[in-house]
Parts: C-alpha cells; sequence; structure tokens
C-alpha cells in the first residue's frame, strides 16, 4: 500500500479506486465528446467496462493482476477517435484525481494514464492508414483463432 505524508488524503484501496473508476465513467458518459464513443461501444455493458477498469487500476496500483488483455489491440477498434478525444480523456482523468490522494499517489495514476494516452495516440496517429488497418486486421483474426 501507498504511504501519504501527514496532513494528504487517505490511502489507495480497491474501495477507492473503485469509486475513482465509478466516479470518472460516469463524467466520461456524460462528456459531449467522449460519451458517444463510450457509448457506441460499451452499449449496455458499462457494469461489466467498470469491473474491467476496477481490475486494470487495481492491477497498476495494488499489484492485484486481476487484468490481463492488450489496451492498443482493444482501442485499435474504436473508429472515429481524433486527437481531441485523447485530450478530453486526459483532461477528465486529471480532474477527478486531483485531491483524491496523497500526491504520490495522483503522480502515479496520472502517470500511467499518460503513459497508455501517448502509447495509443501514437498506435492512432504515428502508424499510417493501411498500417491502422492492417493492425486491426491481425487483431481480428487473432480473436477468431483463439474462439475457434
Amino acid at each position: 500500500m501507498l504511504h501519504t505524508t501527514e496532513g494528504e488524503h487517505s490511502l489507495i484501496s480497491p474501495e477507492t479506486l473503485a469509486q475513482l473508476v465509478q466516479d470518472f465513467y460516469a463524467d466520461v458518459r456524460k462528456d459531449p465528446l467522449l460519451g458517444p464513443v463510450f457509448e457506441r461501444e460499451i452499449g449496455d455493458q458499462w457494469d461489466a467496462h467498470l469491473v474491467r477498469m476496477v481490475d486494470f487500476w487495481s492491477t497498476v496500483m495494488l499489484g492485484t493482476r486481476k487484468f490481463r488483455g492488450n489496451l492498443v489491440h482493444r482501442h485499435m477498434q474504436l473508429p472515429d477517435v481524433t486527437p481531441e478525444h485523447f485530450n478530453a480523456w486526459i483532461q477528465l482523468w486529471a480532474k477527478h484525481t486531483t485531491d483524491r490522494f496523497d500526491s504520490h499517489t495522483t503522480y502515479k495514476l496520472r502517470r500511467v494514464a499518460y503513459d497508455i494516452g501517448r502509447q495509443l495516440f501514437q498506435a492512432y496517429f504515428d502508424t499510417p492508414s493501411s498500417r491502422r488497418a492492417e493492425h486491426a486486421a491481425e487483431h481480428a483474426r487473432q480473436q477468431a483463432d483463439a474462439l475457434a
């Protein structure tokens, strides 16, 4: 568990991470730019998505190893993503991590989010369109092979 200095906010826990994820995605759903992208992709599967996101952040922050998956492959399937989506997501994440945890935890939460965002941004925008299409097709093939 992470430590706080005297006078700082409570320690991170599975419960505080779950609340962060729920609060963050409640605002994502209301966001005029992000909401439609998430709603189109997640539909009525929000409960499962939130559990998965709590597992992800618990793995990253608490070492629980509950999350398994490839974020780049999964996100590359989303159409019509723009640089503005990345900026909105990061700004909203920063808003939700401000004053919620001690400074070390807030920094780590943001660092992970920024690193993921940078990796996804590069996958979307630093590769030619043809390579992005090849990447999506390869992922679809791997998914089909896994189901067979």
